[in-house]
């Protein structure tokens, strides 16, 4: 079973739609304490501080779960224009960034961490470290303003890395993906059954 080191319901709805058995541990990381001026070396390190994170508390615990064989940590970002973009602070920031991002590319990075359940690596049937990121390049549609206001006004942007749910409202402002659909969401789905399929 996988053990997710995220809050993200998105992740948590994919895994369920694939059908991968998983519980959800949150790493309770401090994302603000993680930096770097690349964000897929950005995502990368936040998804690795994760899922070591989880990693620790099971070696800690007093009570093994032989059910857990990996833990899966993940974080995504969007990129625009050299500029990494999280989850907007507020309304305002959120139609200023929809406004220079319509008719536009930018690329949404995804950091992946599958870890073992033990530091010790000695479980059987666990997985084997894996670390990448995936990219995938976005293309949005050119909203009005008055489309931009309302898509902001639903509040989903708010909620999401880049200010953006591809699986929800979102899905209709974007014109075209390069790359992992699930990727978009908060994981890619092909790149994990690859590694669960190496375990």
């Amino acid at each position: 079973m996988l053990l997710l080191a995220s809050a993200s319901p998105a992740r948590r709805r994919l895994l369920e739609q694939a059908q991968i058995p998983h519980q959800v541990r949150v790493s309770g990381v401090d994302e603000d304490q993680i930096q770097h001026p690349d964000p897929a070396q950005l995502v990368q390190l936040l998804a690795e501080a994760k899922a070591l994170a989880v990693q620790r508390t099971l070696s800690q615990s007093a009570v093994r779960n032989p059910s857990i064989t990996a833990v899966l940590g993940c974080d995504s970002v969007l990129a625009f224009e050299g500029e990494v973009f999280g989850k907007p602070v507020d309304t305002d920031e959120a139609v200023e960034r929809w406004q220079r991002m319509r008719g536009r590319w930018a690329e949404l990075h995804t950091g992946h961490c599958l870890l073992p359940p033990s530091l010790a690596r000695s479980s059987n049937g666990a997985a084997t470290e894996q670390r990448t990121c995936v990219t995938t390049r976005v293309l949005f549609a050119y909203l009005t303003d008055a489309e931009v206001k309302a898509y902001v006004a639903s509040g989903e942007p708010l909620q999401c890395a880049g200010g953006f749910a591809l699986e929800g409202r979102g899905g209709c402002c974007v014109e075209q993906l390069d790359g992992c659909y699930s990727n978009v969401i908060g994981l890619s789905l092909p790149l994990l059954r690859r590694w669960l399929a190496l375990s």
